[in-house]
């Protein structure tokens, strides 16, 4: 996988989604500053750079720079809500300054469970917008982000089959277990999952995902709630393969380097024998009980290989 950095160009969103994680303010990125980063990003290596908010779209030089990070070999991707690419001739804009890999966030196929979490009547409506538009321009990759919260945790798999039979050319999904500490999901705590109740519909949407033969990741989830796909977690990846991510927030985090991706554990996570490979769970004794973990015992050295292969 290509070496990639993160950078955050703007604040402002179109949306007001009640699990977001870096809510709006009218912080931005200049265009300077943010070429700088990708001259960063190039030194320490990088290959890619995800663009990112708030939302991209907003961030009045983003085809500037594009076209910048493609020219200095750091091909850029951006992830998006899908409202304003809605309009074709702006997705078109963006393709023409050289974009050829967009991530696609939307939380729900039924287009009530979407509002709600965006706070927006017109998102699902504007990311099947967005979609046709990536069809018909045909040269960009596209990847759907799904962010899992209790309002769509009883549907991952509706919404991933409607994905694959309507929009099959999505190659690759990533599904990201809420952070209960983060901004608004801190805010509104009813939108929380618990652990039991995605691990059934999780495991059928990546069931699914398999037989169409689409790859994907799964985020902030524990190994004992991934039986059989251990191999996806995203954490798990990243410390079998020891790599870090360098990230641009637009706060007083500023460059952020991850190379860290252990989290909390309970007492019985000491029997697991995939202990050294599972990054734990988030916001353990506040929002997730111990009761919702087990120990398992599979061959660690089985999922290592097929991680490293």
């Amino acid at each position: 996988m290509a070496r990639l950095g993160y950078i955050q160009v703007t604040r402002r969103c179109n949306q007001r989604c009640i699990i977001c994680s870096n809510p709006p303010t009218e912080r931005r990125l200049s265009l300077t500053m943010a070429k700088h980063k990708i001259d960063e990003i190039k030194k320490e290596g990088g290959e890619g750079v995800i663009i990112t908010g708030g939302e991209p779209t907003l961030y009045k030089d983003l085809t500037g720079l594009i076209t910048y990070a493609c020219a200095k070999g750091v091909m850029p991707r951006i992830i998006t809500n899908g409202q304003r690419m809605a309009d074709f001739g702006y997705a078109e804009s963006l393709k023409d300054a050289g974009l050829r890999h967009v991530h696609v966030s939307i939380y729900s196929c039924r287009d009530d469970v979407q509002a709600k979490l965006s706070n927006n009547p017109d998102s699902l409506r504007n990311i099947i917008g967005a979609l046709d538009n990536l069809k018909k321009l045909g040269t960009m990759t596209v990847d759907a982000n799904i962010a899992i919260s209790k309002l769509n945790a009883d549907h991952l798999s509706e919404t991933v089959k409607w994905l694959t039979t309507r929009h099959p050319f999505i190659r690759h999904f990533v599904f990201n277990n809420l952070d209960p500490f983060m901004n608004r999901a801190s805010e509104n705590p009813e939108v929380i999952p618990r652990l039991h109740d995605f691990e059934l519909e999780l495991h059928r949407a990546l069931t699914h995902l398999t037989s169409e033969e689409k790859t994907f990741r799964v985020e902030r989830v524990p190994l004992c709630y991934l039986s059989g796909f251990e191999h996806v977690s995203t954490e798990t990846r990243k410390i079998v393969k020891e790599e870090a991510r360098t990230i641009y927030f637009l706060d007083e985090k500023g460059k952020s380097i991850q190379d860290t991706w252990m989290s909390e554990k309970a007492a019985c996570c000491k029997e697991c024998s995939l202990r050294d490979i599972c990054a734990g769970i988030y916001g353990w004794g506040r929002y997730y009980s111990v009761t919702e973990l087990s120990p398992v015992f599979v061959d660690k050295d089985k999922i290592v290989k097929k991680i490293r292969k």
